[in-house]
C-alpha cells in the first residue's frame, strides 16, 4: 500500500488574469483544500509547498507566444524533481494545483521514469476542456494552461514542450481524455491524432466506473500512467468556483467513481488537481464538496489501519 504524499503546486502562471488589476486565484486551492481538512481525511504525508515564481505577465499581449514561458519552464523543472522524489521514495504523490500548466512538470517526471524504467508512460487527462491549442490550429498562443494537453504532447515552442529534449513526453495514443464537453472547439483534432476520447456525454452513458476500465484499457501497453484532475469537468451549475465553468459536465458523484476506478491499481503513479478557484467559492462550500469528492474517490489508497485490540478479542470471543 502507497502512502499518499500531497504537494502543493499552487501555480497560477498559465491563467490570463482575470482584470487588469487582479491575478487568477486559482494559486489558492491547495490552501483551501488543507483547510477542509484533506491531509488527516486521506492519511498523507505533507509533501510541503513548492512556491511558484512571481506572477507578471507584464507587456505581453496575445500573439506575443505564451505568457510566462521562463517561469513556467523553470518551475515545470522543479515541480518535476518533487514528483520524481516521492514516487522514489515509494509514495503516490497527489499535486494540489493550481491551473493545468503545472500538468508539465508532472509530464516531464513520467518521460524521465519512462526511460529509467524502459517502457512508455500514459495520461489520463480528465478535464472539461481538451485544452488543445497549438500553433497548428490557431493563430496564436497564449495561456499554457489552455495549451497544457498540446504541450505535453509535443506541439508548441520548445522551452515547454521539449524540455531537456524529451518531445514529446506523452505519445497522443498513449493519452486518454475524459469529460470534455461534446461542443470543444477541439475533438476533432484529438480523434484525429490518434487520442482516445471519451466526451462527458457518453462518459455520464457509459457510467464512470466503466469509463475508468475502459480509459485503462486504452492504456494496457503503457507501463503506468498519470491522473489529471481538473475541477472543471464538473458541471458549471453545480462547480462555479472555476475559471471557466460551463455546462454539460459530469456529476460530483460520477467524479468520485471515476476517481477511486482509476487509482486502484499500481498503474496508476500519481495524481493532480487543478483549476479550483476560492476567489469564487468565499463560503467554502465549494472547496468541502472537492474534498469530500477527493476523500471518497481515494479511498482504495488509504492507509489501512488495523482495529482497536479490544475489537481483535470481541472477534475471538465470538468466533468460539
Amino acid at each position: 500500500m502507497r502512502r499518499i504524499a500531497v504537494l502543493d503546486a499552487p501555480s497560477n502562471l498559465g491563467l490570463r488574469p482575470p482584470t487588469e488589476t487582479s491575478v487568477p486565484g486559482c494559486a489558492k486551492a491547495p490552501g483551501a483544500l488543507r483547510d477542509k481538512g484533506l491531509l488527516p481525511k486521506i492519511g498523507a504525508r505533507d509533501a510541503g509547498c513548492l512556491t511558484p515564481p512571481r506572477y507578471d505577465p507584464g507587456d505581453w499581449r496575445p500573439g506575443d507566444g505564451v505568457s510566462h514561458a521562463p517561469q513556467i519552464h523553470s518551475y515545470t523543472l522543479r515541480l518535476a524533481e518533487r514528483i520524481t522524489t516521492i514516487i522514489d521514495a515509494g509514495e503516490f504523490p497527489l499535486v494540489l494545483g493550481g491551473d493545468c500548466s503545472i500538468l508539465l512538470g508532472s509530464a516531464l517526471a513520467m518521460r524521465r521514469l519512462g526511460e529509467d524504467v524502459g517502457g512508455r508512460l500514459g495520461l489520463v487527462f480528465v478535464d472539461g476542456h481538451s485544452d488543445f491549442r497549438h500553433p497548428g490550429n490557431a493563430p496564436y498562443t497564449g495561456a499554457a494552461a489552455g495549451e497544457d494537453l498540446a504541450l505535453v504532447t509535443g506541439r508548441g515552442a520548445p522551452e515547454l514542450a521539449g524540455i531537456e529534449g524529451r518531445r514529446p513526453y506523452f505519445r497522443d495514443n498513449d493519452v486518454v481524455v475524459l469529460g470534455i464537453r461534446e461542443n470543444d472547439e477541439y475533438r476533432l483534432d484529438l480523434q484525429a491524432a490518434g487520442f482516445s476520447v471519451r466526451p462527458a456525454p457518453v462518459l455520464r452513458a457509459e457510467g464512470a466506473s466503466r469509463t475508468a476500465a475502459w480509459a485503462r484499457e486504452q492504456l494496457a501497453d503503457c507501463a503506468g500512467y498519470w491522473l489529471h484532475i481538473d475541477v472543471d469537468v464538473l458541471d458549471g451549475a453545480i462547480m462555479p468556483a472555476v475559471d471557466a465553468p460551463t455546462p454539460g459536465g459530469i456529476a460530483f458523484a460520477e467524479l468520485e467513481l471515476l476517481i477511486a476506478g482509476l487509482v486502484n491499481t499500481p498503474d496508476c503513479l500519481g495524481m493532480e488537481v487543478t483549476i479550483f478557484d476560492p476567489d469564487h467559492d468565499p463560503q467554502g462550500n465549494y472547496a468541502a464538496l472537492v474534498v469530500e469528492t477527493l476523500v471518497a474517490g481515494l479511498k482504495p489508497l488509504w492507509p489501512k489501519i488495523p482495529a482497536p485490540r479490544k475489537a481483535h478479542d470481541s472477534a475471538r470471543r465470538a468466533a468460539r
